[in-house]
């Protein structure tokens, strides 16, 4: 475990390569209370992942504690040679205005010179003025922005219409894995993260609690191959059996369903394949006794946007993503 001290305050950042389980617990106890305070969750969902999983992804975990209490946490992950380092992090409410934003993203700082070639990408989920106001005065720019859009499930949800021959029916795990897999990769080509997925990312999501294969919805054709889906997540549910330190544990909100991820193939688009698909997803998640549904989309993918606004989807609250590159 290594030490760094920001150049700007006094506190003591410790620095670690794996997070043992009771670290695991207070970290994500940490990201639930900033996330209650601020209404908004302050990890990405691999990031959570990762953390759950007993932090044995390649990471390098940063931590600020007060009289032996955790109160700060980041995450910096240092593998992506093409897009650079990224690193995520909170402070718990009540211990803010203190410095310990700062150290944290001035050790997170240090790793990306240390680990990587210097250029550090810093999301903050939310954008919120305090976040952005030390971002920007540690030399970060604005690089991204990531809406979150709602719609209530009161209003009425249209039958979808599917092209000819489409029908829709719901994930087999273990059947549709490799097949799911490439129309993911050739829907999101372009995306930055989504097009990437492996089978272990899949898989990783497939084993948590929240996952219904019923409300994973793919559309094949005749031949049954896979032209599109919709995969959707409900957030809030108390599960009978949680996953300790869940972010969807009791401590959260009402539940609240999520286009969670909607792909059509290239071969598909044009056809109203992601519209019907969209709305066969919100009837399911009517069904389920929702009232609200949300998703997240690219502030640039104008084209999906445009697609949920006239869905009846209004945005709700924006994450930023900051970068910096080296001097």
């Amino acid at each position: 475990m290594d030490i760094y001290r920001g150049r700007v305050t006094t506190t003591v950042v410790e620095r670690a390569e794996r997070l043992a389980p009771d670290q695991v617990d207070q970290v994500l106890t940490l990201m639930g209370a900033a996330g209650d305070a601020d209404g908004a969750f302050p990890l990405s969902e691999h990031v959570v992942l990762h953390i759950r999983h007993g932090g044995e992804a390649p990471a390098v975990h940063l931590f600020a504690r007060v009289h032996g209490e955790l109160v700060g946490y980041a995450h910096v992950d240092t593998t992506d040679a093409v897009e650079g380092a990224s690193a995520e992090l909170a402070v718990h409410p009540l211990h803010r205005r203190r410095g310990l934003g700062r150290a944290l993203v001035l050790a997170a700082i240090a790793v990306a010179d240390e680990r990587a070639d210097g250029r550090l990408r810093l999301w903050a989920h939310g954008d919120h003025p305090s976040a952005s106001a030390l971002a920007i005065s540690l030399g970060f720019e604005r690089f991204r922005m990531l809406w979150q859009l709602r719609r209530s499930l009161f209003a009425p949800v249209p039958e979808p219409t599917l092209p000819p021959g489409v029908v829709v029916r719901p994930f087999r795990p273990g059947v549709d894995d490799a097949a799911w897999l490439a129309l993911n990769a050739a829907a999101f080509a372009d995306h930055p993260e989504q097009g990437r997925w492996t089978l272990d990312d899949l898989r990783a999501r497939l084993d948590e609690p929240w996952f219904d294969p019923a409300g994973f919805l793919l559309a094949t054709d005749a031949e049954g191959t896979m032209l599109g889906f919709h995969w959707t997540k409900v957030h809030g549910e108390v599960h009978t059996h949680p996953h300790p330190a869940s972010e969807d544990a009791p401590h959260a909100h009402e539940p609240i369903g999520e286009v969670y991820v909607l792909g059509v193939s290239p071969a598909a688009a044009g056809s109203g394949l992601g519209a019907a698909l969209t709305l066969a997803g919100l009837r399911y998640l009517r069904g389920r006794g929702l009232d609200q549904a949300m998703l997240y989309v690219d502030e640039s993918n104008h084209r999906a946007a445009a697609l949920y606004q006239r869905l009846d989807f209004v945005r709700w609250s924006t994450d930023v993503l900051f970068r910096r590159f080296p001097d």
